[in-house]
């Protein structure tokens, strides 16, 4: 392959593939680029469920979401890239079809955007196994895809789209978590979701190890998968920063 430019580096990329004289002349780290890799198609999905609409932290998981596909789908556009994405709404899937234009871009955010929007649940969300199945329809050999979710219902469906979906593509996964989705306060409390609610305090001590059990073996599981399938895998919380994801001394390429 014939080397060609050097671009900003991008979540995903292959750290080996770092160019380090451009990375020291511009203090920013760039990624080597080959005649055959400057044609690479970005797909992005978006979990924007009920699930997602919850946060103690800063802000709700959504927003996090939002914030974080965003900036991918810039930086995959401002590297001439073909940006395109898949939203899980509370009303079912959104697709986008990959395009180079700044309006393309601004269409998929202006809708990302839309759907955090606090509004009642419909009833016809679907499961992410099925937003994944449909992401790898839309993803060629090379693509570079973005999976942006709490991964609440990762169960066996789930883990075994994902892995296909690495088969056609190099696969980020971003789990954005709150606090509270991987442990119950010790003292008690309500929470709500703008309609009803529920106090802590009427949950007895073995259904919140079971909760926080739950949660820890859902996690492993998803960085597990990741590891044997050399996926990229991210975790981020509500109240932590976005562009953390941008620095490739942060990327978890968990290899066999």
């Amino acid at each position: 392959m014939e080397f060609s430019e050097a671009r900003a580096y991008q979540p995903g990329d292959d750290v080996r593939a770092i160019d380090w004289r451009v990375t020291a002349r511009t203090g920013t780290a760039h990624t080597k680029l080959f005649q055959e890799e400057r044609e690479r198609p970005v797909y992005i999905l978006v979990d924007m469920r009920a699930m997602m609409q919850f946060g103690t932290r800063v802000r709700f998981k959504s927003h996090l979401a939002a914030e974080v596909a965003a900036m991918l789908a810039w930086v995959g556009h401002d590297g001439g890239d073909r940006v395109g994405g898949l939203i899980l709404s509370r009303d079912g899937l959104m697709d986008f079809r990959a395009g180079r234009t700044r309006k393309s871009v601004l269409r998929f955010l202006e809708k990302i955007s839309e759907e955090t929007e606090p509004e009642h649940a419909t009833g016809h969300e679907v499961m992410l196994a099925a937003g994944l199945r449909r992401l790898r329809r839309s993803c060629k050999p090379g693509t570079l895809a973005f999976v942006i979710s709490d991964f609440n219902d990762f169960d066996d469906l789930t883990a075994r789209e994902l892995r296909h979906l690495g088969h056609s593509a190099q696969v980020t996964a971003i789990e954005i978590t709150d606090p509270l989705d991987e442990m119950l306060p010790p003292g008690g409390g309500r929470i709500s979701d703008g309609t009803g609610g529920l106090s802590l305090a009427s949950l007895g001590r073995r259904d919140v190890q079971d909760y926080a059990k739950a949660f820890a073996e859902r996690h492993a599981r998803l960085e597990t998968l990741c590891r044997k399938s050399r996926m990229a895998l991210h975790h981020l919380h509500t109240g932590d920063d976005p562009k953390a994801i941008l620095n490739p001394s942060k990327p978890r390429l968990i290899s066999k």
